[in-house]
């Protein structure tokens, strides 16, 4: 019975890894796909990062890093998003 318990949590680490490293692909090209709606360039979004000295309950703050520039992405919910080029 160990021998299955330690596969079974081996096997929950490895989905949890997959799981977080999903959510994180998934930010950064939502953040892409809504700056490139508002016409911003992003065509390989590389990193998301949360901006928590800024960000506020029901105001997110992101720090978008693209290939060819970085972009601090202000939200409200439902809102259109406020952008800024850093470089």
């Amino acid at each position: 019975m160990r021998r299955f318990q330690k596969a079974l949590v081996f096997a929950l680490l490895l989905s949890s890894g997959g799981a977080l490293v999903a959510k994180e692909v998934t930010v950064k090209s939502m953040l892409a796909a809504r700056i490139r709606t508002q016409g911003f360039a992003c065509d390989n979004p590389l990193e998301a990062t949360r901006d928590t000295k800024l960000s506020k309950p029901n105001y997110a703050v992101w720090v978008l890093k693209c290939d060819n520039a970085t972009y601090r992405i202000s939200r409200h919910p439902n809102l259109v998003a406020k952008v800024e080029k850093l470089e």
